[in-house]
């Protein structure tokens, strides 16, 4: 901590002293405002040419001071509330020579009230002009000295709550993340689906391929591991008769940090049955593109300065044809096991000793193919091998039922008609714990409770899920999945 740091932070504690000696709550909850910032703004049209408040209408408000220039015998500040800021004129001979002594010892960051009537300046500004002012909260730290002051990406994330007081561009990024939410739950609320909530801790970490968080509950005496997918769950309840469920909520993965992973990420899932990954890729369209529309104005959206058209329809490819489509793959090579082996090889992917041709296409795909897909693209038909919840396919076994969503080169949507039958459900999983890793915890024991669920009977289904924050990350044009998470992880400060 600088020097020069240090010695405002002992004048505002001086000042926070000052105040509580002449008898000041420094910290009151005694004040309620009667209006906001955004009401008084929208009287904007009544207040014309009058330079001098009417002395028949008192407004009250409360907020942060964000910039204040003060006189001798006045001032003027801006105050910030949740809805906006405004101009506030305080005059001596106004709010009286006491209140006055008091005000001169606020800062820019304290939390104050103020009463008073509506007028515009010379130059034209809506002000109001304060009969009383309230001392609320004393900020005893100063904020960023510029409106954007605040400009470190790491102090940003770190110190969110200074982040949201001096860029309103981030509260609005956060603001347009809870409609992004709402539009989802009333577009699937409308359409039959109801909403659930399904365990955080589970015994058996399944339903995705990821590394999980380990936690010990005590009194159970057994370790627990915080999901890394609802999926399993909301097949149960499948199974138990509800025809169409979702779920937007966490998930914890104990993988890397960077602009597009978080290992604590927000999710939605739905199933749906009696439906197929057709049905899934038509809802995903119509609901990706109306909740753009609402949210921007536009299915055009504008991302790091690349045009991204969310107009219906969206390319659909099965992933050979991305891979030669896109990617400039020979079919040839794509159609022999050996060759699509020896082509990983060639680009440097390494494979585990057991993988097959499947997971060798799915390693090229993200190589060569992924980043490509800018405009909204589904790829289907991904090799059984990397799919073992997925129904196989009923023409081609070797690969299933299966769609992804890609736009601006990251995955936003995983889907696929769900694989209902027990027996093959079972020898899948059991067939993945045995070819998994020294180091794989994506499941530790085979689900036999799910394999049960299913032998009472699934019906047919197709299920997705979207990551929140990408699509979040979309539709403000944010590059970092930080800048849509209010609490990012960060490593402990130094």
């Amino acid at each position: 901590m600088s020097e020069e740091l240090n010695q405002v932070l002992r004048q505002r504690r001086q000042k926070a002293t000052d105040l509580a000696d002449l008898g000041v709550n420094i910290y009151a909850n005694d004040f309620k405002p009667a209006n906001s910032v955004k009401d008084l703004l929208g009287m904007a049209e009544e207040i014309t040419d009058e330079t001098e408040p009417d002395q028949g209408q008192t407004y009250t408000i409360s907020g942060r001071i964000m910039a204040l220039r003060k006189f001798g015998k006045a001032a003027f500040l801006h105050l910030q509330d949740e809805s906006g800021r405004i101009q506030i004129y305080v005059k001596r001979d106004v709010v009286g020579t006491e209140a006055y002594a008091i005000f001169k010892k606020l800062d820019i960051g304290d939390i104050v009230g103020f009463s008073g009537g509506l007028f515009r300046t010379n130059k034209g500004e809506l002000s109001l002009q304060a009969s009383m002012v309230k001392p609320i909260t004393k900020s005893l730290r100063p904020l960023p000295e510029k409106f954007h002051g605040l400009t470190d990406i790491e102090t940003r994330y770190r110190q969110r709550y200074v982040d949201l007081i001096v860029n309103p561009e981030v509260r609005e990024t956060f603001r347009k993340r809870v409609e992004i939410i709402r539009l989802i739950r009333d577009f699937l609320t409308n359409r039959g689906f109801m909403e659930v909530e399904t365990p955080m801790m589970q015994p058996i970490a399944g339903g995705a391929t990821a590394k999980p968080f380990k936690t010990h509950h005590n009194a159970l005496g057994m370790d627990l591991y915080l999901r890394i997918a609802p999926e399993l769950y909301l097949k149960r309840l499948l199974v138990g008769g509800f025809e169409k469920v979702f779920e937007i909520n966490r998930n914890f993965r104990n993988e890397g940090l960077s602009t597009r992973h978080n290992p604590e990420f927000t999710m939605l899932e739905f199933y749906q049955a009696y439906a197929t990954y057709h049905d899934m890729m038509d809802l995903t369209e119509e609901m990706v593109s109306w909740i753009a529309s609402e949210v921007t104005g536009s299915m055009v959206v504008k991302y790091q300065g690349q045009d991204v058209d969310l107009s219906p329809p969206w390319k659909r490819y099965t992933m050979d044809e991305a891979l030669i489509e896109v990617g400039g793959l020979d079919g040839a090579i794509l159609a022999d096991p050996e060759k699509v082996l020896a082509l990983a090889k060639e680009h440097n992917i390494k494979l585990e000793a057991k993988a097959g041709p499947g997971k060798a296409k799915t390693e090229l795909f993200e190589l060569l193919v992924e980043e490509k897909l800018i405009n909204p693209t589904f790829v289907t038909s991904y090799p059984t091998e990397v799919s073992p919840l997925a129904r196989r396919n009923e023409e081609n076994p070797e690969v299933t039922d299966r769609f992804e969503l890609f736009i601006t080169g990251r995955e936003i949507a995983n889907a696929f008609s769900e694989l209902n039958d027990p027996i093959d459900q079972k020898q899948r999983l059991q067939k993945q714990i045995d070819e998994g890793g020294n180091d794989e915890e994506i499941f530790p024991e085979l689900d036999e409770d799910f394999v049960r669920a299913l032998e009472y009977g699934m019906p047919p289904a197709a299920g997705e899920g979207i990551g929140i924050d990408r699509l979040v990350m979309l539709l403000t044009d944010s590059p970092s999945i930080r800048d849509v998470i209010l609490f990012p992880h960060l490593r402990p400060e130094k």
